[in-house]
């Protein structure tokens, strides 16, 4: 008998109250089905008006390695979107699936053109240093549109995403050959070298084109970067340390 999972509900912006019993029941039963008794934190955000648009958010540990969904969606619509993204997602990994190569068309890009934004959200890590198809696995895994690596054969800053004919693009800050493995791949390579940009010059990029991310590489540092949107509406940037 599979124990019951805990499932931590956290809430923000107008919701319902119920909501919060509803996500512990929703997704612990998602949870049961796949016979994972961990627990999950579950983070809902609602907009500033009751009825409007709620982003949900669930994390857990699966075989010892993080997993995480995120979709938006009208009101409590947007906890049962999750459920399912999560139920598909956890399916895959269960049964050994190979990791998804194609956008999801239930979720669109947060791609339009707007105002100048600000950067608000910074996240400084220290950059995996591995193979596509291993980014590729994390990207599917964490639910990502696109996931900043270190390329292991060229020691370059590099970025996996959704895009292209086969299903899955790949950049890099300055070579554009592609991979050793691209013929076991659905990938494409981005036939040009980021960008050198300041964070200004990123952001004012990504607005004004409207694009759901930028691939730059850092003027000042040389590193590479990842602007990205942000449900909210908000910028946020990851960048190595």
């Amino acid at each position: 008998m599979v124990a019951e999972p805990e499932i931590e509900v956290s809430v923000s912006g107008e919701l319902p109250p119920l909501e919060l019993i509803r996500a512990q029941g929703v997704i612990g039963r998602t949870l049961r089905r796949h016979h994972i008794d961990g627990g999950a934190r579950v983070r809902l955000t609602g907009g500033a008006h009751p009825g409007g648009r709620t982003v949900a958010q669930v994390n857990l540990v699966l075989d010892g390695e993080p997993v995480r969904t995120q979709i938006d969606g009208p009101g409590g619509f947007a906890l049962t979107f999750a459920a399912e993204r999560l139920d598909r997602q956890l399916h895959r990994l269960r049964h050994g699936a190979p990791s998804r190569w194609t956008p999801d068309p239930g979720r669109a890009p947060l791609a339009q053109v707007t105002g100048e934004g600000l950067v608000l959200h910074r996240k400084r890590c220290e950059l995996q240093v591995c193979a596509p198809s291993v980014a590729v696995t994390v990207m599917d895994r964490m639910d990502y549109d696109a996931h900043l690596f270190t390329d292991a054969a060229t020691g370059e800053d590099a970025l996996v995403y959704w895009a292209g004919p086969r299903g899955v693009r790949m950049a890099r800050q300055r070579r554009v050959h592609p991979p050793r493995e691209l013929a076991q791949l659905p990938l494409t390579m981005n036939p040009h070298p980021t960008r050198r940009l300041t964070e200004h010059e990123a952001a004012a990029r990504l607005c004004a084109y409207g694009l759901p991310f930028v691939f730059y590489t850092d003027a000042a540092a040389g590193r590479g970067r990842l602007l990205y949107r942000r449900y909210d509406g908000e910028l946020g940037l990851v960048s190595a340390i």
